[in-house]
């Protein structure tokens, strides 16, 4: 997926079209209409280009010039100023504060566990999976409070949360009545945007068929 543009891009960005780090800098690049070439990786053959701009050799990697950037949420808040319309987080500062600690918690609360399911080890994945339901169905009332995740604009919360959101059905979540209606909501809304549908690679948009 590459961001169109009649401009040759000089920003490129190593992605892993599966994962949600990486899903989460394209929606940031498609909200923004950013001028970029995405090149997806396979994260278990990293190329020595890449290992030349990344010496631990992760994904998602960005590459503007000649800076290169190897954390996805470094990437998204660089990019958010960088390109600051429209504006992905709060312009005051307590706002941007909580704004960032909303994004700290969403990975350590529930990047965290998504990881864990995904490691392949069984009972690590079933207490990671319970714990992740258990963690979103306590949390579905604030997915109702206001249009987008505690706020009333779309901001790099919400891109950290429709990547992940989009992944339940694969990670095998599924939350009983009344939660999964809030949480359902709140997602078809982060799923209808034009540039969530812009930021979904061929095999993520397989994982809805």
């Amino acid at each position: 997926m590459a961001v169109a543009s009649n401009k040759r891009p000089v920003m490129t960005f190593y992605s892993d079209a599966l994962s949600a780090y990486s899903h989460r800098v394209r929606i940031v690049l498609a909200e923004k209409n950013i001028t970029v070439e995405i090149t997806d990786v396979d994260p278990l053959n990293i190329p020595d280009d890449l290992m030349d701009l990344n010496p631990y050799g992760t994904l998602p990697t960005l590459s503007d010039r000649d800076l290169t950037l190897y954390e996805s949420r470094i990437i998204m808040e660089y990019l958010d100023e960088r390109f600051p319309h429209p504006p992905l987080l709060p312009v005051g500062p307590v706002s941007r504060a909580k704004a960032r600690l909303f994004l700290h918690r969403v990975d350590k609360d529930w990047y965290t566990l998504a990881n864990a399911i995904l490691s392949g080890r069984k009972e690590p994945a079933a207490r990671a999976r319970k714990e992740l339901r258990e963690s979103l169905i306590t949390t579905a009332p604030i997915f109702d409070a206001k249009p987008y995740f505690m706020s009333d604009e779309f901001t790099l919360v919400d891109c950290s949360l429709a990547a992940l959101l989009w992944r339940l059905p694969s990670l095998g979540v599924d939350l009983p009545a009344p939660a999964s209606k809030l949480v359902h909501d709140y997602a078809e809304r982060m799923f209808e945007r034009e540039s969530f549908q812009l930021s979904l690679s061929e095999v993520e948009r397989e994982l809805r068929g």
